[in-house]
């Protein structure tokens, strides 16, 4: 891969610092190595590759060496928000998400990458979608974070099964045709009518939920940061998701998280999910039951026009890290076009990191083997609900699966909770929520002046 003529500058002179460094106390690598950089990450198969393909590509061309630490999801964050609060400096680069961006660059946690991105003539920032480059700016305007991948959200559905109960999935679905079709389709083959989140954690049940609060017209909060979750728009959305699931949902839904839902669709057990437009290609992947008999439409809506998420997880440099100039440079490759040419000659074009970068969706190779999807895929990137205002009326914070706030992070998990406990049947929707209320009029007290 090129590199303009600062970052091999940058690379070079990194490089010897950490000769100068050697021997004093640096993290070791695998295989016993010095590394030059640490790495905070999420582990998944994206992760994974990623590790991979360093030593023998990123490290072999400019002579950094990679410490990887990957860890579960939620052990990654709870690691990331102690490191990262603290200003320890252990970890020089972290998978962050859009929802943390924002708040650590306003703490002042993340190091900006502006000068970084004007001086690296080869990364090509404009290739980045711009929907995934204003979720990773900071209210200052600067940017603190290049996305590794990017995901929206959009309904799988089964194409076999619909044709056997001749049911035809509109274009552009509403959730009420949704409804209508899960009804229908139940059964059919011993597969659910649909499979949704309904696992706790505000990751896990409340990512597509909230989207569905936001069609319907709900909202967390009002524009004073009073909670609307007894709202009727809020009962409304609530009360449809829990009883669409209870009727027509997995079983055990309340214990079933993503992973556990895709496992089901693949194994041919449900007739339609509702989720990220990441897991097509394990939908679609050698050994799936369901490869070639998938189609893929946009987020169900309801009142407002768009109601799919906008996540990525990406790559932020800690304020406190020593080894800026070579973070960059990781930051530069594994966000960059030659890395998914990379993955897609070494490991396969459906294992490229997608949802970031135009330039994938126009590449052939990446066209044919993700024919089945990548349209609906690119839309979902392009073209989703605003974080600004992906509802019906205004609201204080941003964010569509999430709230932009740092008190999310607990609320949205003890709500989850709730409506969790309703899926299972263990409380009513109105107990779930009356309960929730509380919760989310406390969290906001601050903001209220309370």
């Amino acid at each position: 891969m090129k590199r303009s003529r600062l970052a091999r500058a940058a690379v070079a002179a990194t490089a010897v610092a950490g000769l100068v460094l050697a021997g004093c106390g640096d993290t070791d690598a695998p295989g016993g190595e010095q590394a030059d950089i640490s790495v905070l990450a999420m582990d998944a198969s994206q992760m994974q590759t990623l590790k991979k393909l360093t030593k023998r590509h990123f490290t072999a061309e400019t002579g950094i060496t990679v410490d990887y630490t990957l860890l579960p999801e939620n052990e990654a964050r709870a690691r990331m928000n102690r490191e990262f609060a603290t200003q320890a400096g252990t970890y020089d680069v972290a998978s962050v998400s859009a929802y943390e961006v924002p708040i650590y660059a306003d703490n002042g946690w993340l190091a900006p990458l502006d000068s970084y991105v004007k001086a690296d003539e080869d990364f090509d920032q404009d290739d980045v979608f711009p929907n995934l480059v204003s979720s990773l700016t900071g209210e200052d305007g600067k940017l603190y974070a290049e996305p590794f991948y990017g995901e929206g959200s959009f309904l799988m559905y089964r194409k076999d099964l619909f044709l056997k109960d001749g049911l035809t999935m509109p274009p552009n679905p509403t959730w009420g045709q949704v409804a209508d079709l899960a009804a229908r389709i139940d059964g059919t083959d011993g597969a659910s009518g649909i499979c949704l989140r309904g696992l706790p954690g505000w990751g896990q049940n409340l990512a597509p939920l909230n989207t569905v609060v936001n069609t319907f017209g709900g909202t967390w909060y009002d524009t004073d940061w009073n909670a609307r979750l007894t709202s009727p728009e809020f009962r409304k959305a609530v009360g449809f998701y829990v009883d669409l699931l209870r009727s027509h949902g997995q079983p055990g839904a309340d214990r079933m998280g993503v992973l556990e839902i895709l496992d089901r669709f693949v194994q041919g057990k449900c007739a339609m999910m509702y989720d990220a437009t990441s897991l097509a290609s394990s939908i679609e992947a050698d050994g799936s039951a369901v490869k070639g008999k998938v189609g893929y439409v946009p987020a169900p809506h309801d009142r407002t026009e768009k109601a799919g998420w906008l996540w990525t997880w990406a790559w932020g440099i800690q304020q406190a890290a020593e080894n800026k100039d070579a973070a960059w440079e990781f930051i530069s490759w594994a966000s960059s076009k030659e890395y998914q040419e990379l993955v897609g000659k070494e490991v396969g074009w459906t294992a490229a990191p997608a949802g970031n970068r135009r330039s994938l969706y126009s590449n052939p190779e990446y066209q044919q083997a993700a024919d089945a999807w990548y349209r609906q895929e690119y839309t979902a990137a392009t073209d989703s609900a605003d974080p600004r205002n992906p509802g019906v009326g205004p609201r204080p914070y941003t964010g569509i699966g999430f709230l932009g706030i740092p008190e999310f992070a607990v609320l949205g998990t003890a709500v989850s909770e709730q409506i969790a406990a309703a899926i299972a049947g263990q409380q009513s929707v109105d107990t779930a929520l009356e309960k929730s209320q509380d919760l989310a009029q406390a969290a906001a007290a601050k903001y209220r002046g309370e």
